[in-house]
């Protein structure tokens, strides 16, 4: 690549830091950003340099925001009775696509993993605790990931809103729909046959 001017090179190293790109398509996106229009290339630097500028947690869920609630807790039309759980904000938005939940949510920022020294106070734990104290929820959905430590986090909070007049669910899980049985992993087998239900 010795054949570009070092300003170029400087484009590919920076881009190719980025997830999921690697050197040849860091070179493409640095050739594209290149030949585009001088303000389409401006208008996505002041957009990178906006979202860093403005972008801070929503002081209700801890979800990503431009001010200081988020669109979906300053939304009157939601149910602020019902409560949904999750464990970043990408699970928040897949949950949002799917058009099928019409509460409020509240933001982890992770979940609970002994093994890598991540306690209840290192995620939002304490945080949910006070929002149900409030006294304004009444169901609270547990949507944590399947795998160990979303369920290890899913039974520890479970345990501790216990205590509460609130009711807990836990997203179910087995099966995808259009799934073949034989594809499917034992694990996810197993609780597809534990979460059965009538027809």
């Amino acid at each position: 690549m010795t054949h570009y001017p070092q300003s170029i090179l400087k484009a590919i190293k920076h881009i190719s830091r980025l997830p999921g790109i690697g050197e040849k398509t860091a070179e493409r996106l640095t050739m594209h950003l290149l030949e585009a229009p001088r303000l389409a290339v401006e208008q996505l630097s002041d957009s990178l340099l906006e979202i860093k500028n403005k972008v801070r947690l929503c002081s209700l869920c801890y979800s990503l925001s431009d001010s200081d609630l988020c669109n979906i807790c300053n939304d009157p039309a939601r149910d602020h009775t019902l409560l949904c759980v999750v464990e970043q904000p990408a699970d928040m938005v897949s949950i949002e696509k799917s058009g099928a939940f019409s509460g409020l949510y509240h933001i982890l920022s992770g979940v609970l993993s002994p093994m890598d020294g991540v306690g209840p106070g290192d995620i939002k734990i304490r945080e949910l605790w006070s929002r149900v104290e409030q006294g304004k929820v009444k169901e609270v959905v547990l949507a944590t990931g399947t795998n160990v430590e979303g369920e290890a986090t899913a039974a520890y909070i479970a345990e501790r809103l216990a205590k509460f007049s609130v009711t807990i669910t836990r997203i179910a899980s087995g099966v995808p729909v259009g799934g073949d049985l034989k594809y499917v992993d034992q694990v996810t087998l197993k609780k597809a046959m534990e979460s059965r239900h009538a027809i």
